[in-house]
C-alpha cells in the first residue's frame, strides 16, 4: 500500500512511503520513514491519524487505524530526544553536587569569614548525608537497577526538569548550611525520629525498584501485575499501585521533619502532587490492562488516593 505522509501543523504533504505492508505495525512505519529521512530517527518521530490526536504506539498496526480512503497519517517532529538513563544522570546528579557545595560553605556563598567552616549542629551533618545518599542511591539504580519501557524524552523537557531538581536542592541547602541555621524546635526526638523514617522509607523506595525491575525480564516488553514478595517493604503493594512513590515522600516527609524547614516541607508536597499524578496515571492503565487487578488498592496513598 502507498501510505500518505503529511506535517500534522500545515497539513502540507511530506511524501509518500511506498511498498507499506498493510499488515505494518507503526514501528515498521518509522522505520521506513527514516530511511527516507535520516535525520528523523524513529524516537524523533510522531505520527496521528488526525493532525491534533493522539501519537499512535510503535505497537499498533496499521490494519486496525482508521487511516481513510487516502491511506493518511500525520506527522510531528518531536525534536531532539535523550536517553532516560542520560536524564536521570543530569537530574540527579546535579543535586548531589550543589548540596555538597552549601554543606562545605565555599566562600562565594557565604562569604570568607564562614568559608570552608564546619556547623556545629548535628543535623546539618545528618542533613548532608541523607541528601547524598538519596541522590547517589538515585545515579546508582539508573546504572544498575532501572529498566526503561520508553527510550526517550525531548530535550527542552530536560532544562525543566533540571530547574526543578537542582533548585530544590539550592533552596533547603542554603538554609540548612546557613551558620544562622537553628535546629528542629524538638530537639534529638525529632531529629532522629525523622532519620529514622527517612532510612525506612529510602529502604522501601530501593525494594520496589528491584521488585519492579524482576517483574519484567531483560529485553522485554511483557507488563505483570505487582505483588508482594518475602522482603517485608513490598507489603506495600496490597495497599497502592505506585509504592515507589510512597516511599519517596515518605523520604521527603521525614526529611523535612527532620531539618525543620520551610522549603523542605514544600519540596515534599511539590514532589507528593507530582507523583500523585504519575500514580494516579499509572493505577488507572493497571486497571485498563488488567481485569483481575486488586480492587482494594488505591493509587499512591493507602485507603484514601
Amino acid at each position: 500500500m502507498e501510505l500518505q505522509i503529511l506535517d500534522s501543523k500545515t497539513k502540507n504533504k511530506i511524501c509518500i512511503l511506498e511498498r507499506v505492508p498493510a499488515s505494518a505495525s507503526v514501528e515498521i512505519v518509522k522505520e521506513i520513514f527514516h530511511k527516507k529521512f535520516p535525520k528523523l530517527y524513529p524516537s524523533r518521530q510522531s505520527f496521528r491519524v488526525e493532525p491534533r490526536g493522539k501519537s499512535l504506539k510503535d505497537s499498533e498496526f496499521l490494519s486496525k487505524c482508521s487511516l481513510g480512503k487516502d491511506n493518511t497519517l500525520y506527522f510531528k517532529d518531536l525534536g531532539t530526544q535523550l536517553g532516560w538513563s542520560t536524564v536521570f544522570y543530569c537530574e540527579y546528579t546535579g543535586p548531589l553536587v550543589i548540596y555538597l557545595l552549601f554543606y562545605l560553605r565555599l566562600p562565594f556563598i557565604y562569604g570568607d569569614s564562614f568559608a570552608f567552616t564546619s556547623s556545629k549542629h548535628q543535623v546539618v551533618h545528618i542533613a548532608a548525608a541523607c541528601h547524598s545518599f538519596h541522590y547517589l542511591k538515585r545515579v546508582l539504580e539508573t546504572k544498575f537497577i532501572h529498566r526503561f519501557s520508553h527510550g526517550t524524552m525531548p530535550i527542552k523537557n530536560l532544562f525543566k526538569n533540571c530547574s526543578y531538581y537542582w533548585t530544590f536542592a539550592a533552596w533547603p541547602a542554603y538554609l540548612i548550611n546557613h551558620p544562622l541555621y537553628t535546629p528542629a524546635m524538638y530537639g534529638d526526638v525529632q531529629i532522629y525520629v525523622g532519620l529514622v523514617i527517612f532510612i525506612l522509607c529510602e529502604l522501601g523506595n530501593y525494594s520496589i525498584h528491584v521488585a519492579l525491575r524482576n517483574l519484567r525480564p531483560e529485553g522485554s516488553k511483557e507488563r505483570k501485575i505487582p505483588f508482594s514478595s518475602t522482603n517485608p517493604f513490598t507489603g506495600m503493594f496490597n495497599f497502592v499501585s505506585c509504592p515507589n512513590y510512597t516511599y519517596e515522600v515518605g523520604a521527603w516527609i521525614a526529611f523535612a521533619i527532620m531539618v525543620q524547614c520551610a522549603v523542605s516541607v514544600l519540596f515534599a508536597t511539590v514532589g507528593f502532587v507530582q507523583m500523585a499524578i504519575w500514580a494516579l496515571g499509572k493505577h488507572r492503565a493497571y486497571k485498563r490492562e488488567f481485569s483481575n487487578y486488586p480492587r482494594g488498592r488505591k493509587a499512591i496513598v493507602p485507603f484514601i488516593l
